[in-house]
């Protein structure tokens, strides 16, 4: 006992029992004020461990200091700034779900937005524990119970403890990576970083993104926007006249389909339909559906996805956009363009936590009014999946938020149950559908879950007919990307009256198709099934052009998929791409008609070497575009800059109610127009969990088990 008392008068011995403080007050982080999501037992054990190595590292830059009114006050100082930057983290994760970047902490407006007038509102009692021992510890020295040692501590035993610091990171990032594959590449979510590799390394690596950032956007010039308008310019499509307005006026829904594929419209499982509302719009006379639609995601997947839809642009060669750019980027998405041009309110329904993929900053930066998230819903118990509020319940809690917006609005619904790995509870799963035995559970539950999706939208669009809000209204609906892997294809190949024994490359790419619905109502039954080849990518300029908006001023990369002179070259993230006759693959062309491996020539192969030029370079000015910020060089004519400091989204019903108090009987919400009345009760889920009393009556936070479909 003599022995561990006098360790605190030694330098090794400070710096080791500070190391372990801080190691237990990060812990005591992890477990009461952070939800990290942990899932099992190994990731249990990494989180056990990622904080030693960065305390040790940085603590341990004091024993390079031999002189002890060097190593003392340095020793103090690094422990003090960390205790800050935990709590403060702590303070901002209770208001936003999120951890603190670089450029919150150095931006003074985003940190005064986070973290002013709420914070003593946001302080818990046992906050205590974050600073008692900094305390005791100035109590002590202040008393002389901690004797400073003059011995300095030799150069090599630094450097050791310097090695060992290093090692454990090495060994917690191979850990790390062998739980989360890509982890630094994705970096889809910031609570995945700090659950697997510590909150200072989560800021270190944040600070080495932001000043790669920084570099590029310092060093770009308005001469590579002008490239980029250049080529834009001359991709310019002009609207099918026909097509162009007969949405003019009317509220959009977006409706987004997680991981939802091409092949589930009109298929039979056992002579049962899996998504037979979805199919009765597909083939309806107001409906305009694309089977020749592909996804066009990178490794942001889901954000990715909106991203495309929304401003045009495509997502990074590397990680989300939203994640990685997000915060701080200049974009001309749909919303504001919406907003501005016709007067459109915009809001986001989404039964997940707000920062994952960066979606509280990034939403705000693209114009959103108003984002209903997981803070919104009651998710305790079994109404949430890994990812969110389950569909029925989303679109059925979603009614008393959306009854108050202004018309027309711009409303996008994000789903979340049909996500892998495709659970369901037995409670919600219809028992007259019976899904395939393919002896792979992701590919069986597939189907489950598509179905319930299905189910879900007959119920919302059931209250829409009853609300009023479907006739004057247009619904685009789209799958985000793949929800059957390259891996498990095979598995699905005998359900698609194919067989795994021949399935090849071509065939993955094939699989890449995504359902595209544009629905717009009494609009004269003259839709139907186009087999034009496009992409989401395409999405704004068509919704645009249906709006009797034009698109010519802006910058986007997509194409109006009924102009005459729309690009049927569809552009993927690796660069491969798709045409009406031939699919490149890694280089190796296949031809549509056959899917067998050609060798081209003569016309053709100009033909598809031009194709690959042009993707190449649509891909290389899409990145210039977003990684330097180049947008804010250019501003659209009528078009403000979005200024995200004026959105909060943590008070949306409110200001929505405060909104129609305003405008009195100017309101156009449905809750005004009907009278003043809610509409809530007109909405029926057959959704078992919807009568089933909160066990929390604040709300669970969702979690994002790890996976590398989202």
């Amino acid at each position: 006992m003599k022995k561990l008392i006098k360790l605190k008068d030694t330098r090794i011995g400070l710096l080791s029992i500070l190391v372990a403080l801080f190691w237990l007050k990060t812990l005591f982080a992890y477990f009461m004020d952070f939800n990290l999501g942990v899932e099992d037992v190994f990731q249990f054990i990494i989180l056990l461990i990622n904080p030693f190595a960065t305390t040790l590292l940085t603590l341990g830059i004091a024993l390079y200091f031999k002189r002890s009114r060097f190593f003392y006050p340095v020793l103090g100082a690094i422990y003090l700034i960390n205790s800050f930057l935990l709590y403060m983290n702590v303070i901002y994760y209770r208001e936003f779900t999120d951890f603190m970047t670089v450029a919150t902490m150095t931006g003074y407006s985003k940190v005064n937005q986070g973290l002013s007038g709420s914070s003593l509102s946001l302080t818990n009692f046992h906050d205590v524990f974050y600073w008692l021992d900094v305390v005791i510890i100035v109590i002590m020295m202040l008393m002389r119970k901690i004797h400073f040692d003059p011995r300095a501590v030799n150069h090599r035993l630094a450097f050791s403890m310097t090695s060992i610091a290093v090692l454990a990171f090495g060994v917690n990032l191979s850990l790390a990576e062998m739980s989360r594959p890509q982890l630094l590449t994705r970096t889809f979510d910031r609570t995945y970083l700090v659950k697997y590799l510590g909150l200072d390394s989560f800021t270190v690596y944040d600070a080495l993104k932001t000043g790669q950032t920084d570099h590029l956007r310092k060093t770009a010039t308005k001469s590579e926007l002008e490239k980029v308008k250049d080529f834009t310019d001359s991709h310019y499509a002009s609207p099918n006249k026909s097509m162009y307005g007969i949405a003019k006026g009317r509220n959009v829904f977006v409706i987004h389909l997680e991981s939802f594929q091409q092949f589930l419209i009109d298929k039979k499982i056992n002579g049962q339909e899996v998504t037979p509302f979805l199919n009765s719009i597909y083939h309806g006379s107001n409906t305009y559906a694309f089977d020749n639609f592909f996804h066009q995601v990178g490794q942001g997947k889901t954000s990715d996805a909106e991203n495309l839809l929304e401003t045009s642009t495509y997502g990074l060669s590397q990680g989300s956009l939203f994640a990685t750019l997000g915060s701080d980027n200049t974009f001309q998405g749909a919303p504001a363009i919406l907003n501005q041009r016709a007067g459109y309110t915009s809001a986001v329904f989404h039964g997940n936590v707000a920062s994952f993929w960066n979606r509280n900053n990034t939403y705000k930066n693209l114009g959103y009014q108003y984002f209903f998230d997981a803070s919104y819903y009651d998710t305790s118990g079994d109404k949430a999946t890994g990812y969110g509020l389950k569909d029925k319940l989303l679109f059925n809690d979603s009614v008393q938020y959306l009854q108050r917006l202004q018309q027309p609005f711009y409303a996008k619904f994000i789903t979340v149950t049909n996500h892998f790995p495709y659970e369901l509870d037995d409670e919600d799963k219809d028992s007259n559908f019976t899904t395939v035995d393919t002896g792979s559970d992701s590919v069986d539950n597939y189907f489950v879950t598509a179905h319930y999706l299905d189910q879900s939208l007959q119920e919302f669009f059931t209250y829409l007919k009853k609300a009023g809000l479907y006739d004057n209204s247009m619904f685009v609906i789209y799958g985000d990307h793949y929800g059957i892997s390259d891996t498990e294809n095979k598995k699905l190949a005998s359900v698609l009256g194919k067989s795994s024994d021949t399935w090849t490359s071509y065939d993955d790419a094939q699989m890449q198709r995504v359902p595209l619905m544009f629905l717009v109502p009494n609009s004269g039954g003259k839709g139907g099934i186009s087999h034009t080849y496009g992409g989401e990518v395409d999405v704004l300029p068509t919704l645009m052009h249906l709006l009797g908006i034009s698109s010519k001023r802006y910058i986007q990369f997509g194409t109006d998929l009924f102009s005459s002179g729309h690009d049927q070259v569809v552009a993927f993230r690796n660069k491969d791409f798709i045409t009406p006759n031939y699919t490149s693959i890694s280089g190796v062309i296949y031809d549509n008609s056959t899917g067998k491996k050609i060798t081209p020539t003569g016309k053709v192969k100009k033909g598809l070497e031009a194709d690959q030029k042009k993707v190449s370079k649509e891909l290389s000015l899409s990145d210039s575009l977003n990684t330097k910020n180049l947008l804010r060089f250019y501003t659209p004519k009528g078009f403000k800059s979005v200024d995200a400091s004026s959105y909060n989204y943590s008070d949306g019903l409110d200001k929505a109610i405060n909104i129609e108090k305003k405008l009195g009987t100017k309101s156009t919400s449905v809750y005004s127009k009907n009278n003043n009345k809610s509409t809530v009760d007109e909405y029926f889920t057959d959704a078992p969990e919807a009568n089933t009393a909160s066990t929390d009556s604040n709300r669970i936070k969702i979690t994002n088990p790890d996976d590398t479909q989202n």
